[in-house]
């Protein structure tokens, strides 16, 4: 398929090959630790190289600007092989929607985790019978819960087979697969027709975008003139200074810890979808609204936080002494050969990410809930 100038050419043969050869069955398995434990080892070792040749042995006060353009020229291929490597750690650490949320007290985990997506439903407009875009599904999580908040068909767009075999097996089990269909596709060149979708949403998936003005320009282009869309943004604060290397530091963790290849700041994504052509209808940092409790929470590991017994497991694996042991028992599978090799270094890039975004968070540098709607105007 050729691409878009300046973008990575996507090939679906090779991306369908590599995923049978690192994945095999494994995306039958019925949870993330069932699905780890599976992988072809030279596969895996191959995502690896891949990944983490843009963070190995980077550091904030030596980065330079061709590191980040390195990262950005290969945004597809860098998220790609991220979630290779993260997505059976996501579901067994977080479940099936890959997002974070705002929480009320005594409110539990996932009921949160669902309101957070019927609030972008709601505030798009998504109405049953729509046909509508998630652009970036993961596994399907959100697809599911707003298909039946809503009533809409939803077609997710993922770059990734894995996430899109699991994605489709979950609509199966949930009698969901008449409201649903899942793609192969790179969201910076889409090969959707202009004028396709009655609505378009996206959570925290295209912070991976190398640019964001690229993937807006895409989703106005495909999105129905009157029609409406909603994001998600992960985003650095105004605050954000990049020649602070505390700053750069927090940044780059969660770079390194999310599959991301450049991060910008709310300035910046603001003025992109402007950029694009949309009508901005309301733009607002959530993580801002002085919530008693913060969005960072579940990754934080203080029990201040405790809301019921059901989150103390959650709670607990977040603090340093549990993260120690947890990544100590996955080093020692993998010298045994239970757990491939990978494991535990891909869980303490997953910890590197979750630290910096509680820095992040704290510092005011940071927010992954900055919330855009926008309409495409009328013709």
């Amino acid at each position: 398929m050729p691409s878009k100038q300046g973008l990575e050419r996507e090939d679906h043969k090779r991306d369908a090959d590599f995923n049978k050869a690192l994945h095999g069955n494994s995306a039958k398995a019925t949870g993330g630790v069932a699905a780890m434990f599976s992988k072809n080892k030279e596969a895996k070792k191959a995502a690896m190289d891949e990944y983490f040749k843009h963070f190995d042995n980077k550091r904030a006060e030596d980065e330079t600007a061709e590191d980040r353009a390195a990262r950005t020229k290969e945004y597809a291929t860098l998220t790609r092989h991220y979630y290779n490597l993260a997505t059976d750690l996501y579901e067994y650490g977080w479940g099936q929607s890959f997002h974070f949320c705002r929480f009320s007290p005594n409110e539990s985990f996932y009921q949160a985790i669902a309101r957070h997506e019927h609030y972008l439903a709601h505030s798009i407009g998504i109405q049953e019978g729509m046909t509508v875009l998630d652009v970036g599904c993961g596994v399907g999580g959100p697809a599911r819960e707003i298909a039946k908040f809503t009533g809409c068909n939803v077609v997710g767009l993922n770059n990734n087979d894995y996430q899109i075999e699991r994605a489709t097996q979950y609509a199966v089990k949930e009698g969901l697969s008449d409201q649903l269909k899942f793609v192969k596709g790179d969201f910076m060149q889409m090969s959707f027709p202009d004028n396709s979708f009655d609505a378009v949403y996206a959570i925290e998936a295209t912070v991976h975008a190398p640019k964001l003005e690229g993937v807006y320009g895409e989703i106005f282009r495909v999105l129905k003139p009157g029609g409406t869309f909603g994001v998600y943004e992960w985003l650095m604060t105004d605050n954000y200074d990049n020649d602070n290397v505390r700053h750069r530091e927090i940044r780059l963790g969660i770079e390194h810890g999310n599959g991301i290849s450049n991060m910008c700041k709310i300035s910046e994504g603001v003025a992109a979808m402007e950029n694009v052509g949309f009508e901005l209808l309301r733009h607002e940092d959530l993580a801002d609204r002085g919530d008693a409790l913060p969005w960072y929470w579940p990754l934080a590991g203080e029990l201040k936080y405790l809301q019921s017994y059901g989150d103390l497991f959650t709670i607990l694996r977040m603090t340093t002494w549990a993260r120690t042991v947890l990544h100590g028992i996955a080093g020692v599978l993998e010298k045994v050969g239970v757990a491939p090799a990978g494991t535990k270094k891909t869980a303490d890039a997953l910890a590197i990410g979750g630290d910096s975004l509680v820095a992040g968070a704290r510092e005011n540098l940071f927010t992954p809930m900055y919330l855009m709607v926008g309409r495409k105007p009328q013709k």
